[in-house]
């Protein structure tokens, strides 16, 4: 006979979760979520709380993007929910298996008006996995197990609860909760030997590597696969280190040429928009590999899309043994341009400029991160050159808004960095316009004694807005900032600390007493208004 447990809404809610991993939660304090606090409290359970709802998202995403299982944001009702959710988007975007919480006004008082009355499921429905309200207390630990079942689920995403006041206060018992079971689809075996043909018969194929191949644990896979056939790889967002940068496979400065001579796209486990050019490659033929049939594009024509566990579908390919052709002078040519590229590159992030070029910043973070290190991109223009400079050494260290876009992630993301890995170096790099969304929260970075590192490209303008206006109209309105606003003084008013540079030559001591400092420390580096990343359009 199966155990029960019994307690409040709260502790049949842990409950669950905790069988699931979930092993802390963020949140923002809020009448409504009491019981979830109390059974936190009374377990040992680490709360972390911040300052506005968003972080407590944007951390609990933070946590299921590198730990690979769920994160726990708790929200009170109404505006905590409603804050909440360009976090809920982003996640949804990202494949990330977030659980909300949310706090609801009481059931049985619904439409007399009680405080911050809001049905927030309709709103959150259509960028969830699963959402729903709880109606009866002993219904809430298999609620939440579903929730988190649908979160696991490829295509992963977030999911979301809210908890009406008189059930979460009320006491109930269920079932003590097993181990997950999350179902694994099977990609069908003839695409995926399909699939293999075309990369290892192609004259001159390429892989490119996305977030999903880290989500889905693929990485040893996908390096094996591309290994056996011999194909070069480029990777996105926290595809990024799934290669090591000095394997002989692993490739990010020969993009263009790659993508313009390929005869073979391979596209694993991230979608054809804009950051690939909405996966129109010329003349190749594209291979779209996906973990679930929703993810299939259906906006070009692929050859093959195989949809299912990418571990099984990259080991499939690995275990080719059809025909296939010699890649070598493809990968030659392709490291010649590649090694062309870091020249240029090597070149940029030694500029001795003064006003400072972002190039030269990266420059000098290459020299003080750890292989290790966590970086965190919140930003448009500032954070463009990161992807451009910065190449992670390992995987699972890359954390960026993805292609939702959404600045404000910073301090969140950095928030669950730092509980996640105690001792690592944690970096987040911000725009100063990225700085407005989120920076007073370096105040519950301070508080909880979590320290990182965040480096501020201040260039006083919102540049991927004001440049491309000017080009578009020859003048640009509501695209300036403050130029060289103190954020530094900002973070050490928080109780943090940080200083302001505004030579190159003071960049790399700035960063070594910042990595050293042990509380939050913040490097406001000014930088060039007129240094634009090179795009045609952020409009794109």
């Amino acid at each position: 006979m199966a155990e029960v447990i019994d307690g409040h809404g709260g502790e049949l809610a842990l409950a669950a979760a905790r069988a699931f991993g979930v092993n802390e939660m963020f949140t923002l304090s809020g009448g409504h979520v009491f019981p979830l606090y109390d059974a936190a409290h009374k377990t040992g359970f680490p709360i972390y709380d911040v300052r506005h709802e968003q972080t407590a998202v944007f951390a609990a995403e933070a946590v299921a993007k590198l730990q690979r299982r769920p994160g726990l944001a708790v929200l009170t009702a109404g505006p905590g929910v409603t804050n909440g959710i360009s976090g809920l988007t982003s996640a949804f975007f990202n494949a990330s298996p977030v659980l909300v919480l949310g706090g609801r006004a009481p059931a049985f008082r619904w439409g007399s008006g009680s405080l911050q009355e809001f049905d927030h499921v309709p709103l959150v429905a259509p960028i969830t996995k699963y959402a729903g309200t709880v109606t009866d207390t002993d219904n809430i630990a298999g609620e939440v197990r579903a929730a988190l079942t649908a979160a696991l689920t490829a295509h992963r995403g977030p999911a979301f609860l809210d908890l009406p006041l008189e059930i979460v206060f009320s006491t109930g018992e269920a079932a003590t909760p097993g181990a997950p079971a999350v179902p694994v689809i099977e990609a069908d075996p003839d695409e995926v030997s399909r699939a293999a043909g075309l990369l290892a018969a192609a004259a001159r194929p390429v892989i490119i590597a996305g977030s999903d191949v880290w989500g889905g644990d693929a990485i040893a896979e996908l390096r094996a696969a591309a290994e056996a056939l011999q194909v070069p790889v480029f990777t996105n967002g926290m595809g990024r280190g799934a290669l090591p940068p000095s394997h002989p496979l692993a490739f990010a400065k020969a993009r263009r040429p790659a993508l313009n001579e390929a005869d073979v796209v391979c596209v694993i486990g991230t979608p054809l928009d804009f950051r690939l050019g909405f996966g129109e490659f010329g003349a190749a033929r594209v291979v779209h590999i996906v973990d679930a049939p929703s993810q299939r594009a259906t906006h070009v024509e692929t050859a093959v899309s195989p949809a299912g566990d990418l571990r099984r579908i990259l080991a499939a390919i690995a275990d080719h043994t059809g025909d296939r052709a010699d890649h070598t002078e493809w990968i030659e040519g392709l490291r010649t341009a590649e090694d062309a590229g870091k020249a240029r590159d090597a070149e940029a992030m030694a500029a001795e400029t003064d006003l400072i070029k972002p190039a030269r910043i990266y420059g000098e973070l290459r020299k003080v991160l750890a292989p290790d290190a966590v970086t965190i991109g919140d930003g448009g223009d500032f954070v463009s050159y990161a992807g451009r400079f910065l190449e992670p050494a390992q995987p699972g260290t890359w954390l960026d808004p993805g292609p939702y876009g959404c600045l404000g992630t910073g301090m969140g993301y950095a928030m669950g960095a730092r509980v996640t890995y105690p001792d690592r170096q944690i970096c987040v790099l911000m725009g100063d316009g990225a700085a407005g969304f989120s920076l007073m929260d370096a105040e519950s970075l301070v508080r909880q004694g979590l320290p990182v590192v965040m480096v501020v490209g201040n260039n006083g303008i919102w540049g991927l807005e004001k440049h491309p206006m000017q080009a578009m109209y020859g003048y640009d309105v509501a695209a300036d900032l403050q130029p060289g606003l103190r954020y530094d003084d900002v973070v050490k008013a928080l109780g943090g600390a940080g200083e302001t540079v505004e030579k190159a030559a003071e960049i790399g001591p700035a960063l070594e007493r910042a990595f050293a400092a042990g509380v939050p420390y913040l490097v406001n580096v000014l930088t060039d208004p007129g240094d634009a990343y090179p795009r045609s359009s952020n409009l794109a």
